[in-house]
């Protein structure tokens, strides 16, 4: 720390390198480094960024004090580069150039004996012991890492040690009820024990495995029901659950009841059935026709649908693979609908479809009338379609529709009530005096992008919804997310993953994809791309288009702050800076992805949904005081979106080949020197 090296001027940058060095035990080793600075002048003027390899690797300007140490180091290791290449660059403002007093840098050494978590090695092997598995279930489980056990896949965390994350044991032979020991692996995400002689019933230690997102029990001989926690996430899209093959096993929800045997005795009932079914169906008929009628004559003032058949969907996402437009929902007359918004009386928001209305069932349930205006330029065929969409498709993210009204020329649709309004009112509008925290942010943004996520994957044939944006996501009294205004979704064909023209666009100024406006034909990245610029809202809490003096995307707004590694300048102020910097880092690069120019280069929304838990988890351990040091993130090649670099004026050149996260922290800064470096 007594000498230090600088640039001749504030134009150059202080540039240093090394080579990555091959040996035995790694092909491409990974290093980690420490810098170390120290101002030499009083009252100077210095700042600089860091990047290493062309990225941000540091997030802040670094401003070292007056004759005191400050230092800061990756803290794990980096791997894939043949060469390392670290530039100190001076900000537009500094007045001298960067300064460093020393370096380190450190190379990885091989560890061994890294043994995996010792309640899976528990847990796995009483499957071991139970089933008399034959494969090379010997040793540990997960370490080394290529002698793995066969049929088990590992989770290999830097730092901890490796858990169990799936297991395969599909054609087995193994016979006996379910083990209750695979409820301990509480990592696991995938169990697949089809085609084997298990029986019993499904155990409920399975719904307690929160990570687990597929469950395989095809072609065994269980019995009983089905969990029905295992159920609901399966219908809500965390879960695929597969159990065909299983004659005897319930999943309708129902007590089970075995068979009766078969017998003469049934004869006569089978053949009574017929006789009286029919005249009670066809005086039922006749009974409807004369009350329908009599409801038409006349006005009723008590609010009832006329038809009650409710949807209860077999699987998430699942979808009618029937065309016709044909509702099953709470059907209501015009003159129910006056009734229940008491003549049309407090609007509560508007959109292309028409205005929305607070109303009351009969019941006291309040809800949100959405009635189509004669102006509205959304017609009775996509009315339709919204109607059908939320009545056929389920998810707890998706706003339930309770009924509809196709009365003449009356067009409307009764949704639940929810009591936060719109997104957009929390980050600008009437809740503005209200700041949404960021963990709520990105709860809202993980819940919404699951929605999309599972209309582009869950579906068949995946669903588009084409007007993707902040007020089209309403928010409950628990600010749980729901999305809404449905009326311009389509269904595309995922062999070619994209639509037939539509003949015109749809969707909001501002949020509509580059492609979608010359082609006219939507495809599921350009809903990415429409959530990309919903989440730059959420970290901003600015609009989608700005006006600084001249309107400007607010795309455009956060790359040019990123591009100078300002951070503060784009998050949202209102926050004060509650927040793990390294979420907010990885959230902003999130977005920036998902609103590239190219759709090839956008995630899908399955991986916006990973990225966006990822956010959640850092900002989580913020809150609950997992670290005391901050944590700074930049991208890398097992990240999705690791190729923003804030300094490319390209971004879809910009391409990382790292192998683990520049992850950044700063070791604070030490006494003050009595005599200070000299620099040379």
């Amino acid at each position: 720390m007594r000498t230090a090296i600088t640039s001749a001027n504030a134009s150059s940058p202080v540039r240093f390198s090394w080579d990555a060095v091959r040996n035995a035990n790694y092909h491409v080793p990974g290093y980690s480094w420490m810098l170390y600075f120290a101002e030499l002048q009083k009252d100077a003027v210095r700042g600089f960024y860091i990047t290493t390899n062309g990225e941000l690797s540091y997030p802040h300007v670094m401003t070292p004090a007056y004759l005191a140490m400050d230092a800061i180091f990756q803290r794990k290791p980096v791997h894939g580069f043949d060469r390392y290449d670290i530039s100190l660059n001076a900000t537009a403002n500094s007045t001298l150039p960067p300064i460093i007093n020393a370096v380190e840098v450190f190379s990885v050494l091989p560890t061994t004996g890294v043994a995996t978590a010792a309640q899976d090695v528990s847990a796995v092997t009483a499957v071991r012991d139970k089933y008399r598995v034959k494969k090379n279930w010997m040793g540990d489980p997960c370490a080394p890492r290529k002698f793995a056990w066969d049929g088990l896949s590992c989770n290999y965390a830097v730092s901890g040690p490796p858990t169990v994350k799936g297991l395969n044991l599909s054609s087995m032979g193994l016979s006996g009820n379910i083990s209750s020991s695979f409820g301990n692996l509480k990592g696991l995400q995938y169990l697949d024990l089809s085609r084997n002689n298990l029986t019993g019933s499904i155990p409920d230690t399975l719904s307690q495995l929160s990570s687990l997102t597929l469950l395989d029990l095809t072609g065994n001989r269980l019995t009983g029901e089905i969990p029905s926690m295992l159920l609901k996430r399966s219908q809500d899209g965390f879960l695929t659950l597969r159990y065909d093959n299983n004659p005897d096993l319930c999943s309708n929800g129902n007590s089970c009841v075995p068979p009766k045997k078969k017998g003469n005795s049934m004869v006569p009932v089978y053949v009574a059935i017929p006789i009286v079914a029919v005249p009670v169906i066809v005086l039922l008929l006749v009974l409807l026709i004369c009350m329908r009628r009599r409801k038409q004559g006349t006005a009723s003032n008590s609010i009832k649908p006329q038809n009650e058949t409710r949807f209860t969907p077999s699987h998430s996402w699942n979808r009618n693979k029937d065309s016709s437009l044909q509702l099953n929902n709470q059907r209501f007359t015009y003159e129910e609908i006056k009734v229940i918004t008491n003549n049309f009386q407090r609007v509560i928001g508007q959109g292309g479809f028409g205005k929305v209305y607070d109303g009351f069932l009969e019941n006291g349930t309040q809800v949100a009338v959405k009635l189509r205006s004669e102006s509205s330029a959304q017609g009775v065929q996509e009315f339709l379609v919204e109607a059908q969409t939320l009545a056929k498709i389920h998810h707890k993210n998706l706003v339930t529709m309770i009924g509809y009204c196709n009365d003449r020329d009356h067009l409307a649709l009764v949704y639940e009530y929810m009591s936060e309004g719109a997104l957009h009112e929390h980050l600008r509008g009437r809740h503005h005096d209200t700041t949404l925290t960021w963990a709520q942010r990105l709860c809202i943004a993980q819940e919404s992008a699951q929605v999309h996520a599972g209309a582009h994957k869950g579906c068949n044939p995946p669903l588009i919804h084409r007007d993707v944006k902040t007020s089209n996501i309403l928010l409950n009294a628990n600010l749980e997310a729901k999305i809404a205004d449905f009326g311009l979704l389509k269904a595309f064909n995922c062999d070619d993953d994209t639509h037939v023209s539509t003949a015109r666009l749809v969707g909001t100024h501002g949020y509509i994809a580059p492609e979608y406006l010359t082609t006219l034909q939507p495809t599921n990245k350009t809903d990415v791309y429409s959530f990309g610029v919903v989440l730059l809202e959420i970290v901003t809490g600015q609009p989608h288009i700005l006006s600084n003096p001249e309107p400007s995307s607010i795309t455009k707004w956060v790359q040019e702050r990123l591009s100078q590694g300002n951070i503060e300048g784009v998050v949202d102020a209102r926050m004060h800076g509650e927040h793990d910097i390294n979420s907010v880092w990885k959230a902003a690069g999130t977005a920036l992805k998902c609103t590239e120019q190219t759709p090839a280069q956008r995630p899908t929304m399955t991986e916006v949904v990973v990225q966006l838990q990822e956010c959640l988890e850092l900002e989580t351990a913020r809150c609950s005081g997992g670290s005391t040091n901050p944590k700074f993130y930049m991208a890398s090649s097992s990240d999705p979106f690791s190729s923003y670099n804030p300094y490319a004026t390209n971004q879809s050149a910009s391409v990382s080949h790292s192998n683990d996260v520049f992850e950044v922290e700063r070791l604070g800064r030490a006494p003050t020197m009595t005599t200070g470096p000299v620099a040379r």
